[in-house]
């Protein structure tokens, strides 16, 4: 039987010498897929909003539970108001930071759209 020899051609193994194989890349999609169905999309964004509508109530009780507990442990009548501060600081700062996402999604998606990569549509002239 015959000694075979393994060489590498193009990223590839070959069995025979002399045997090449050809390789194509890929040609990119210009435009990326939809991700989700249209009508999946709307319930999507729909929870997003219903969920940014429960945290900032949710971090005010929790900042003013934890106030209130601390309040009757330590006898500092400040201590409600200033669990109430702290977590309507800790919803708004949720709430900015996941709407500061968003709008960064939506320039990106905006840009694919239409092609320029700058995200304005008055360049097309």
């Amino acid at each position: 039987m015959p000694k075979r020899e393994v060489y590498l051609l193009a990223g590839l193994h070959c069995m025979l010498k002399g045997v090449t194989m050809s390789f194509h890349r890929a040609i990119p999609e210009s435009k990326p897929p939809e991700k989700s169905s249209g009508g999946l999309s709307a319930y999507i964004e729909a929870e997003k909003l219903l969920y940014l509508a429960f945290v900032l109530p949710a971090t005010v009780f929790i900042g003013w539970a934890a106030g209130w507990w601390a309040d009757n442990r330590l006898h500092q009548t400040w201590m409600e108001f200033a669990g109430i501060v702290l977590g309507s600081i800790a919803g708004l700062y949720y709430v900015i930071q996941t709407a500061i996402t968003a709008e960064k999604k939506s320039r990106l998606k905006d840009s694919a759209q239409n092609g320029s990569g700058n995200g304005n549509s008055e360049n097309h002239g």
